[in-house]
């Protein structure tokens, strides 16, 4: 199976369900990006690695829980980030669909 491209990637966000192929950290981010929080976070959460924190950290950054975010963004060894949401959840993207 091809690997997907980030173009991949946003062109599935018209579609009204993920790619089956999505791994866990693309899938929480496809949710995200379809403004459903709950499943984006229910998905994070199940991911116990550095990558899954640093989503984590960001699903609660944007939520507006700072203090959760700091939290997990300490567990992904990252720094929280002070860009814009969308800004954010493009680097998380590119990192992530590069591995």
């Amino acid at each position: 199976m091809r690997k997907m491209k980030i173009e991949d990637f946003k062109l599935s966000l018209k579609n009204s369900t993920p790619p089956k192929s999505l791994n866990p950290l693309l899938l929480a981010l496809w949710y995200d990006a379809k403004n459903d929080w709950q499943k984006a976070h229910q998905t994070a959460q199940d991911i116990e690695n550095k990558d899954g924190s640093w989503i984590h950290g960001y699903l609660h950054r944007k939520e507006g829980d700072l203090s959760n975010a700091s939290y997990w963004y300490s567990r992904a060894g990252r720094e929280m980030s002070s860009e814009p949401h969308e800004k954010e959840w493009e680097t998380i993207l590119i990192e992530l669909i590069s591995k």
